[in-house]
């Protein structure tokens, strides 16, 4: 599996991870974030701040500094591990009705395709709310022709 200093950082990160999700589940924001700062591996890093931030603006308080560390630990992923983690905050801060924060962290993933995606399913579901001109503008911002096409077909059906 992992060779022992490997498995120590390992952990150790899931041990600090862990203890990030009680202080924040307990209402302790600033220890939280303290915290997720000293995880030593940075998938689990960006994934502490992720929740954090998603945490904090789901509570309807200010996730700014929470998402920003979020995106620049992401930023030092692989690339493929950076698509995921970015994919997966851009969907939590859309399942919270965050439309603008969802293109804003889009804009950080590298992969076209994976972008393009982020932005049509913000694009439907403002389609959705009848939000149809301001969900036009973000499909004619789409680079990947096959994803434009798609949520353009999907809006046919949505509107």
């Amino acid at each position: 599996m992992f060779g022992g200093k490997a498995m120590q950082v390992w952990y150790r990160s899931r041990a600090l991870y862990d203890t990030v999700m009680r202080l924040l589940n307990s209402g302790r924001y600033d220890a939280a974030l303290e915290m997720a700062e000293q995880i030593p591996d940075d998938k689990v890093k960006a994934k502490a701040f992720s929740k954090i931030a998603v945490y904090l603006a789901r509570e309807g308080r200010d996730y700014r500094e929470a998402l920003e560390r979020a995106i620049n630990v992401t930023s030092d992923l692989p690339s493929g591990d950076a698509t995921k983690a970015l994919m997966s905050l851009a969907f939590d801060f859309l399942s919270l009705g965050l439309h603008e924060e969802a293109l804003r962290v889009a804009e950080f993933i590298r992969d076209l395709s994976n972008r393009s995606k982020i932005q049509a399913e913000v694009a439907l579901k403002l389609a959705r709310e009848g939000k149809v001109s301001e969900a036009m503008r973000i499909i004619n911002d789409i680079l990947d022709e096959d994803v434009k096409t798609w949520a353009m077909s999907r809006m046919a059906t949505t509107v």
